[in-house]
């Protein structure tokens, strides 16, 4: 499994897990506390760790973690583990973060997010958060032998190449490569483009070229499609209709239904497969998969805003 190649982990991180209940099928740290990016903010040792821990069961792993860790919650903590657990998988990315929080001598923000939908998110992007985050450089801290989970992570890694593919020119390099995939779950991201933040994407590829190189090393030089020179650092892929159409069906479940919906015209109601064959052949397909993708991530983004303050009103 090509995540595995990133599942060292130092003592630090280890130290840190020892805090909280065991019951983990996944956790990992990420962020430029874990990987130097470039730009200012790029002091690791004074930058906040980022972790993300995957439970099988939110409302045991918190009450758990609730008698560890009193004081890492906010006011919710007094309505119990049930109604965390629901604010967890109704109200928001399916994630319940933790933020501020002193732990073995370092700042941390822990998000805990339920495997069932880790792995649905994985699999379909149905909000590109976390799968967007694990799309680039982590640090692997602790794995359970969840089978599903496993193929979940490998297939969003196998999605991910397959829509940076789609936008790319017939030649281009791995930095292009990884700029574009970095890029993916912000795509919807109006900071992306103009502002400070444009240049986010390459602070994080940059300084990262090895590490994303061990991440998809292998699904690159195994994918038929593909002529990987390594040495070179170059990549040739096909884009020919029928190389395009192979890739479109691979796509995730979200960003098919968005293109689908994109290009489908009031009144013709055709299904995906139709409509990704029309992609397909049309010279601007890159463009669309690119729209396509914003779309996703802005509907998923404004469905969470909406979900967020439908939350606020019940409970204030």
């Amino acid at each position: 499994m090509a995540l595995q190649a990133l599942q060292s982990s130092g003592v630090t991180f280890r130290k840190i897990l020892s805090h909280f209940p065991e019951e983990l099928s996944l956790a990992f740290a990420y962020g430029s506390g874990v990987y130097r990016q470039a730009g200012p903010s790029s002091d690791q040792k004074k930058v906040m760790l980022d972790f993300v821990f995957t439970v099988d069961d939110s409302v045991e792993w918190h009450s758990k973690n609730l008698k560890k860790n009193w004081n890492h919650y906010s006011f919710l903590k007094v309505f119990g583990p049930r109604i965390i657990s629901t604010v967890q998988n109704n109200y928001g990315a399916g994630v319940y973060y933790n933020p501020l929080i002193m732990c073995d001598g370092r700042l941390i923000k822990y998000g805990v997010i339920s495997t069932s939908t880790l792995i649905e998110d994985l699999l379909n992007w149905n909000n590109l958060y976390i799968a967007g985050r694990l799309q680039k450089p982590v640090k692997i801290v602790a794995m359970n032998e969840n089978v599903a989970l496993r193929s979940a992570l490998d297939k969003n890694l196998k999605s991910a190449v397959t829509a940076a593919f789609l936008m790319l020119p017939e030649s281009f390099s791995e930095e292009d490569l990884f700029l574009e995939i970095a890029g993916l779950s912000y795509s919807g991201d109006f900071r992306m483009v103009v502002g400070e933040d444009r240049m986010k994407v390459l602070n994080i590829v940059k300084p990262n070229i090895a590490h994303f190189r061990e991440l998809y090393g292998s699904i690159l030089q195994e994918d038929p499609q593909v002529v990987y020179k390594i040495q070179q650092g170059s990549l040739e892929i096909d884009k020919s209709p029928e190389g395009q159409f192979t890739q479109l069906l691979t796509l995730p479940k979200t960003l098919q239904q968005q293109i689908n919906h994109i290009m489908d015209l009031p009144g013709k109601n055709r299904d995906v497969e139709e409509t990704l064959l029309q992609v397909a052949h049309d010279p601007d397909c890159g463009d669309v998969v690119r729209l396509g993708l914003k779309k996703s991530v802005i509907y998923s983004s404004l469905k969470l805003h909406k979900m967020w303050k439908g939350w606020l009103r019940k409970t204030i």
